[in-house]
């Protein structure tokens, strides 16, 4: 029989599930990483369009975490954020004020990837599982363990769920996520256009949706930025099926001229938007991160950054556990872990669903309406100051892989 010991199991080897094992190894906790992905095809040559909006706190773990190096000279910036009621007069601007910092960096995530296999790839501690499919779940009093289709069986004192919004995990588990959907579906590709960004990431609202353009950084002398296009789930279909040429004219059109003449630089993809919250995110000897826990609309681009904060204090927990000589399976730990990161997913979940509902959803909110509710927030400074602090990540109470390095 193929059995291996790790500390910690970890389903799932994404953004999350691999920089968590990346964090356990810097604290001397090892662990598996099973992923059914391929990273070759991960981090092929080429943009697919996917792209992550790194807050502050994000960055500041990835420096702890030595990936900041790499990523330095391939994030663009966000100097600021504009936001507008179908680029009609009367837009908010998110700007941070002097000492304030960033409001965060865009990265194409397969950039993001190659980073993360590269930091992973050189600590012992992790033993990545890539192209294995799990067939069986157990935990027990005393520890975890998961069988492979190929018959490895992994073992460990901690499984965690890292596999995303379908986590099998999870279900298999019995959670009960507060679960709904919007009926709607993101379009995403990436751009490259005539006029620079100017480092602005654009959220536009229109009766049929958000509109987002998301600025990278140039590459080959062109300038870049992604599209993330909300359409409703029964257009969504008739729009990934127009010619090339017809989808660009349908977004220059609601780009009013910004950024010139425009390009697709990938192909167009999608995913459905929907909203799940789960209230519990332990049970014994199991973990839940990330998209597993909380998946939220992409209105407010927190959802990656949310499952970071998970990462920072689930690292923090268990290494001091560990200090304490305690398993990294102990109960204790595992309650510390949900109670620390309860109050920030349920604020940050149920913000982004009000914005989604008054902004987000076509028939909600008529367009008089949603403009003055703009204006509003622009007068308010503690309410534009909060919309502030969550773009930058720097909300609540913070574990110390997420402060400045």
């Amino acid at each position: 029989m193929n059995e291996s010991q790790a500390d910690v199991v970890i389903l799932g080897g994404g953004l999350v599930g691999m920089t968590l094992a990346i964090g356990l190894a810097k604290a001397g906790i090892t662990s598996h990483v099973v992923d059914n992905s391929d990273p070759a095809a991960q981090t092929a040559e080429g943009f697919d369009g996917r792209a992550s909006a790194i807050s502050t706190a994000s960055w500041n773990l990835y420096t702890n975490l030595g990936m900041a190096e790499e990523l330095a000279p391939k994030g663009c910036p966000i100097e600021s954020i504009a936001v507008t009621d179908g680029m009609k007069p009367g837009r908010i601007d998110f700007k941070p004020g002097e000492g304030d910092g960033s409001l965060g960096r865009m990265y194409a995530n397969r950039d993001l990837r190659i980073a993360m296999y590269g930091v992973a790839a050189r600590e012992e501690a992790i033993t990545f599982h890539p192209n294995s499919h799990v067939i069986a779940r157990e935990r027990g009093e005393h520890g975890v363990s998961v069988t492979l289709k190929d018959g490895r069986i992994l073992k460990g004192r901690l499984m965690v769920a890292a596999e995303g919004r379908k986590s099998p995990t999870r279900d298999e588990a019995g959670f009960t996520p507060a679960r709904w959907d919007y009926g709607h579906r993101a379009i995403i590709a990436g751009l490259t256009h005539e006029k620079p960004h100017g480092n602005v990431a654009w959220e536009v609202f229109y009766p049929a949706g958000p509109f987002a353009l998301l600025p990278l950084l140039d590459e080959g002398g062109k300038h870049r930025s992604a599209l993330v296009w909300t359409v409703a789930e029964k257009d969504a279909a008739a729009v990934l099926a127009m010619p090339e040429a017809m989808f660009l004219n349908e977004v220059a059109s609601r780009m009013h001229g910004i950024f010139g003449q425009i390009e697709l630089a990938s192909p167009r993809t999608s995913y459905p938007l929907n909203f799940h919250h789960t209230a519990r995110i332990v049970e014994d000897r199991l973990a839940l991160v990330g998209d597993a826990a909380h998946g939220m609309h992409p209105i407010a681009g927190q959802g990656l950054n949310v499952g970071l904060r998970d990462v920072a204090a689930l690292v923090e927990v268990l290494s001091d556990g560990v200090r304490l000589g305690l398993d990294v399976g102990d109960a204790q730990l595992l309650v510390r872990y949900e109670r620390w990161r309860a109050a920030d997913t349920f604020m940050v979940a149920t913000a982004t669903d009000v914005l989604t509902r008054l902004f987000g959803i076509p028939g909600k909110l008529p367009s008089a309406v949603r403009r003055l509710g703009m204006a509003g927030v622009q007068r308010a400074a503690p309410l534009k100051r909060w919309f502030m602090d969550e773009a930058r990540g720097m909300s609540g109470d913070l574990p110390k892989l997420l402060r400045a390095a």
